[in-house]
């Protein structure tokens, strides 16, 4: 078995040896990483991460009897509170921050949960109730990682994990209005403003991933216990989710634009074709008053005993119809 590398806090056994929901475990060693299986086992490098699944009852007894985690990350790995916030005690920083969870058999879904880390030298501990999308993508890096690997780049993996999946995730919300904006210009099968609900959804659940995101880094980087190896990596993510922030703002803004322009176009469509009831309601209101007149049952009512009364009654109804277009148009109502 490897020996312990100087410096490195060991992850201590539960008691009665039973260990925690394990989804995953590496070991970051300079020859690259390396999985694991057991929490129990000493590590192997200078840094272990451990992805825990907190729906297993044993992973709560684990972290509760942790004793070398500060009490405060453990309240906060074990809290039931899922909004994004931040603390920092002695030499352990703990999140919770958000991301998309995912389905066995679909990568991307509309859900959000919360993903719980507390990084303390040598240890990176992430947890979640539910799949979430980067812990694929943090696995997949640490698995291809060569060299020094530590506190700052776990947490910057780790924040540049939910970031990609977020970009990506933009990236191809914005393929899908520029997608419908090609729609609406060839005028081919054009899209009404409520077909847009569903990207207006997922880019207002982004932008409140982000907001609450770029509120903890920002906490951390005035808390003035926070270890200083971690400050430039702290200073470095908050100008990273700022940079992403400005990326979806500029989707919404697209999305906004598109938006308007349908809503304009519905509205002139609308217009036109209460116009053309106007014009058909005038046209036919002389020739309605005409029936009306001769249809009224009573003496003296002309054509009533000729035998072509029916014809001069209609002739008189489509003379006032022609009569009252051609006002309409010498006022100027009829466009052309």
């Amino acid at each position: 078995m490897a020996k312990e590398a100087p410096g490195l806090i060991p992850v201590e056994p539960a008691h009665g040896g039973m260990g925690p929901g394990l989804i995953w475990g590496m070991d970051a060693t300079p020859d690259g990483a390396f999985a694991i299986t057991d929490c129990e086992v000493p590590p192997e490098g200078r840094f272990r991460w451990l992805h825990l699944n907190l729906a297993h009852q044993r992973t709560r007894r684990w972290i509760e009897q942790f004793d070398t985690l500060a009490p405060a990350a453990r309240e906060l790995l074990l809290s039931a509170d899922t909004h994004q916030r931040a603390l920092v005690e002695g030499e352990t920083v703990a999140c919770v921050l958000h991301d998309f969870e995912r389905d066995f058999d679909v990568a991307d879904t509309a859900r959000v949960g919360g993903l719980r880390m507390a990084l303390m030298p040598g240890l990176m501990i992430t947890a979640r109730l539910h799949p979430i999308r980067s812990a694929d993508i943090v696995r997949n890096r640490l698995s291809r990682w060569m060299g020094d690997f530590g506190e700052s780049q776990a947490l910057e993996m780790l924040v540049g994990a939910i970031s990609e999946n977020i970009a990506d995730i933009c990236r191809a919300l914005s393929a899908e209005v520029q997608h419908v904006e090609d729609m609406f210009l060839d005028a081919r099968d054009p899209p009404k403003a409520r077909d847009l609900i569903g990207i207006r959804r997922r880019l207002a659940q982004i932008q409140r991933i982000i907001s609450g995101m770029r509120g903890v880094f920002q906490r951390l980087e005035k808390d003035e216990d926070l270890p200083e190896v971690l400050l430039p990596t702290v200073e470095k993510i908050a100008q990273r989710i700022q940079s992403l922030d400005g990326d979806v703002l500029g989707v919404q803004s697209q999305l906004r634009l598109l938006r308007e322009e349908l809503d304009i176009q519905e509205s002139q469509r609308t217009n036109q074709n209460l116009y053309i009831l106007s014009i058909i309601t005038a046209l036919m209101l002389p020739a309605t008053l005409v029936t009306g007149i001769f249809g009224m049952n009573t003496g003296g009512l002309p054509f009533a005993n000729g035998p072509y009364g029916t014809i001069h009654a209609t002739l008189i109804a489509g003379g006032a119809a022609i009569a009252t277009y051609l006002l309409l148009r010498w006022m100027g109502f009829m466009r052309r």
